[in-house]
């Protein structure tokens, strides 16, 4: 996320300059709001190009869901918010994140509330995080926001794991079918060609297929750097148009739009989306508020704009459903059980149906594909590495041929 350089006015009309890491601009207008500060100014520091810290270590969903329902245990139990604090503080192997909470700790300590303190570090508490634990210091039901949250983290941790661990064995052949087909073009064609053009006579050649095959081996073994480069080049090309508003929404559109792939993403969205709004809505967070965190949230851009959509809808005094049916993303199913929930005051419920039924129908597509990609890499492999094995015997064929001919 960018670093902002911002400069705003205190409660006392004070002048105030400092910097905050924010999603974007509203982002950071939020994040300031709740330290009483009015944003007067603001931009976005260049990017510095630096090596990266060694040691430094990322905070895990995983460990924040862990965290979450080590936390709401203890609150439940009846502990001080600072003892809970210290005591996961002091436990945590994460450095990094140990240095957040006892940072946080402090912060409390001091008087800040816990929603304010965990803002102060957005890169571990995101503003989902951040106004479910405002919610819940509000309405004096911490626990249970925080036992809400931690089911919230722990579910989406089980989306990404599921999505990432059945694509471990596609991605793994692919990998190794590609090692092997390398080796073979640049270390074994080039030796059955120099045993082939030892048999050819004067003015004879090699099959076209074998000619093909070889040239192209050729080319791989002496030009492998080039093609190194060549991908390099486009990986860190798109990527960097990926980073563009541009590039961004061109490619998470496209991913929308693949044939099996697409569907899956689509589904996952979904369920991300009906997960994130029911836990917020459930929690008491205001429901414009909600469908901004939300959008912030979504993962793609294409969901995020179709939510911002249905929040400028609300604002202007339309039904949760009419912005929902002209999106592309949400189906006529999805528009009516939300419709059925927003009518019946159990809004926040029924989207909790709705991720329930999406999840099961992301592993059920996972399955699907990975039932799909097996025969297909099959299928690949077969054809590849037949065509270099029939390359490789033509002019041997040939040759037996020649022989029994000559005989």
């Amino acid at each position: 996320m960018p670093t902002y350089v911002f400069k705003g006015r205190n409660r006392l009309n004070e002048m105030v300059v400092g910097e905050r890491v924010a999603t974007n601009r509203s982002a950071l207008e939020m994040l300031l709001r709740r330290e009483q500060i009015i944003l007067t100014n603001a931009r976005e520091k260049g990017r510095e190009i630096s090596l990266p810290k060694v040691g430094r270590e990322k905070v895990k969903h995983k460990q924040l869901a862990l965290f979450t329902r080590q936390f709401s245990v203890m609150l439940d139990a009846g502990l001080p918010l600072v003892q809970c604090l210290e005591i996961l503080g002091q436990q945590q192997d994460n450095k990094a994140f140990q240095k957040v909470i006892l940072q946080t700790r402090g912060d409390v300590e001091s008087g800040m509330t816990l929603a304010d303190a965990m803002a102060k570090h957005p890169r571990v508490f995101e503003p989902l995080y951040t106004n479910m634990v405002a919610a819940g210091e509000t309405g004096g039901i911490l626990d249970i926001i925080l036992q809400r949250l931690s089911t919230y983290l722990e579910k989406m941790v089980k989306l990404k794991s599921d999505v990432r661990s059945a694509l471990i064995y596609p991605i793994a052949v692919i990998i190794i079918a590609i090692l092997v087909i390398t080796v073979i073009m640049i270390v074994v064609i080039p030796a059955f060609k120099n045993i082939f053009e030892g048999l050819l006579g004067p003015g004879e050649r090699l099959p076209w297929l074998t000619e093909i095959v070889v040239s192209i081996s050729r080319f791989m073994a002496g030009f492998w750097w080039l093609i190194a480069i060549v991908i390099g080049v486009i990986f860190f090309a798109v990527k960097a148009w990926y980073r563009t508003p541009k590039g961004e929404r061109f490619i998470d559109r496209a991913i929308l739009k693949l044939p099996v792939l697409g569907v899956i993403m689509q589904k996952i969205a979904i369920a991300r989306f009906s997960r994130t709004l029911s836990t917020l809505l459930s929690s008491g967070v205001p429901i414009l508020e909600s469908l901004d965190i939300t959008a912030k949230t979504a993962g793609n851009v294409i969901v995020s704009e179709a939510v911002t959509k249905v929040r400028l809808g609300i604002e202007q005094g339309q039904t949760f459903v009419e912005p929902l049916k002209a999106s592309e993303i949400f189906p006529v199913m999805v528009s009516q059980m939300i419709g059925v929930g927003e009518q019946t005051g159990a809004l926040d419920a029924m989207l909790a149906k709705i991720a329930d039924f999406y999840e099961q129908e992301v592993d059920a597509a996972i399955a699907n594909l990975l039932s799909l990609m097996e025969p297909m890499m099959i299928l690949f492999l077969g054809v590849t590495i037949g065509t270099i094995v029939i390359a490789m015997y033509l002019p041997l064929f040939s040759l037996i041929g020649k022989l029994a001919g000559g005989k």
